[in-house]
């Protein structure tokens, strides 16, 4: 990694890996001991295989409602975000309209060059025409 280690660069990621497995072995042990309560209160034996079936349909049920919608809300923004959806590049091309009738308004003798210089460094292009937005 340029920038840092592994573990540095996915510092996010390894603390939220640690919550999620912290919190998934919590649930599944204290599950245990409210499933041996509950067999007791019922005058029944706390056998592992029910006890499995109870806790997968819960931690199912858990994941669906609570973690799968907000993963879809929040890291599948962040993906359609980072691969530029047209949701993401309409926010952008306003904010570059925005910036470019900026640059013509403070440098009219330049601002068409500037912004044609800042295009070809970022964009790799280069036209002769007056700066036509995307």
């Amino acid at each position: 990694m340029a920038n840092g280690s592994f573990w540095r660069s996915y510092s996010f990621a390894w603390i939220t890996l640690g919550f999620f497995i912290l919190t998934i072995v919590g649930h599944w042990i204290f599950g245990w001991y409210a499933f041996v309560n509950e067999q007791q209160s019922h005058g029944e034996a706390a056998t592992f295989g029910p006890y499995v079936i109870e806790m997968m349909r819960d931690t199912l049920e858990n994941w669906q409602s609570e973690f799968l919608q907000l993963l879809w809300q929040v890291g599948g923004l962040a993906f359609l975000l980072f691969l530029g959806s047209p949701q993401s590049k309409e926010g952008n091309d306003r904010l570059e309209a925005k910036v470019d009738q900026l640059l013509r308004q403070l440098d009219p003798a330049r601002g068409e060059a500037i912004i044609r210089e800042i295009d070809d460094r970022y964009s790799g292009r280069h036209t002769d025409e007056p700066h036509a937005h995307r």
